[in-house]
Order: structure tokens, then sequence, then C-alpha cells
């Protein structure tokens, strides 16, 4: 199995930042995509951001020029930079792995159990 903690999330005052970190433990071949997604009650989740292991980046558009996505593929990490956070960016960021267990394993998407971002106005 493959396991992805987050950490860093919490109550942050608008206009503030918060740094968001995830790691990929286990069985683990190679880890293709990582990102960030996010989901407030009643909605769908969507994407925030997304990295490949070459570095190629894509945001959602409601942060882009806010959010910078990185990840260090030597400790299978991912790192989430929030800047000028604002009150519609609360909800519970989930961390995500397109990657393979073994060399003969087809890419599968593995997910954390999310962090709470709250924004206070």
């Amino acid at each position: 199995q493959v396991h992805l903690v987050e950490s860093g999330g919490g109550l942050v005052q608008a206009g503030g930042s918060l740094r968001l970190s995830c790691t990929a433990s286990g069985l683990i071949f190679r880890i293709d995509l990582m990102g960030w997604y996010r989901q407030v009650p009643g909605k769908q989740r969507e994407l925030v951001a997304e990295i490949t292991n070459s570095g190629e980046t894509n945001y959602g558009d409601s942060v882009k020029g806010r959010f910078t996505i990185s990840r260090d593929n030597a400790k299978r990490a991912v790192y989430l930079e929030m800047n000028n956070l604002a009150p519609e960016d609360t909800a519970v960021y989930y961390c995500s792995a397109k990657a393979l267990r073994t060399i003969m394993s087809s890419s599968r998407d593995y997910w954390g159990q999310g962090t709470q971002v709250t924004v206070s106005s």
C-alpha cells in the first residue's frame, strides 16, 4: 500500500500564508504525478495544483499567482505554499499521488486523509 500523510493545515487570517506538506511511504516504484485537491461540504473535490516528476506544474484558476507547488523526488514529498489566503480557500486539502508500486504495476491514484485549512475574514 502507498500511504500519503499531509501536514501544515490550520487556521489563518485572510491575507496570511500556510505551507502544506505531504510525504509518501510504502512500496513505491515510481511516483509520476503529485498534487493537491480541496473539498468543501456539498461540493466536488477540485484541483488546486499538480506537479509531474520532471517539475511541470498545473494550477486551478482560483489559485494561480497565489499558490506554489513544489516537489522533492528524493523525499517523495510534495509541498504547497499558499499566500494571500482568502476565506474562499477554506476547505479540506488532500494530497494525491499517481504511482506505481512495482515495475510490473499499473499506475493508480492514492489519496491522503486530508488536512483542514480555515481562513478567517
